[in-house]
């Protein structure tokens, strides 16, 4: 008895195919008219609740672009924090730090050995005139 009731207390949301059987059913035959008045006051509720929320969050938005505005912040400066942070974030991960360090310790090896053959050409054309 036990896992039949866990059965009818389920936790999880509904999903697209539940959603579906439960937007097709036919209820309101099972509802009585007294009912029927108080879910249409309620969905009318819900509904101004909802237009509510909306001009509260546009004014909101408003009041926010107006504060950036007063700051100077605008599309292209905060673009460029983003960018910034982002490239600071990155150069203090591990994975970079080892990369840098080792095409830094690569970079000074290959100007050593260009050194080195520029070196050795010299000698070499310096050689060749004396003979």
């Amino acid at each position: 008895m036990e896992a039949q009731a866990q059965g009818l207390l389920e936790t999880e949301p509904l999903q697209g195919r539940d959603e579906d059987t439960v937007a097709s059913a036919d209820y309101s035959s099972m509802l009585s008219e007294e009912e029927k008045e108080e879910l249409k006051a309620e969905l009318v509720q819900l509904e101004d609740e909802i237009t509510t929320l909306r001009q509260v969050l546009s004014a909101k938005e408003r009041h926010l672009v107006e504060i950036k505005q007063k700051l100077g912040m605008n599309l292209m400066n905060e673009l460029k924090q983003n960018f910034s942070k982002s490239w600071h974030d990155m150069q203090t991960t591990t994975a970079y730090k080892k990369t840098h360090e080792t095409l830094s310790h690569a970079g000074q090896k290959a100007t050593a050995a260009f050194s080195n053959v520029g070196t050795a050409i010299s000698k070499k054309f310096g050689d060749m005139r004396r003979k």
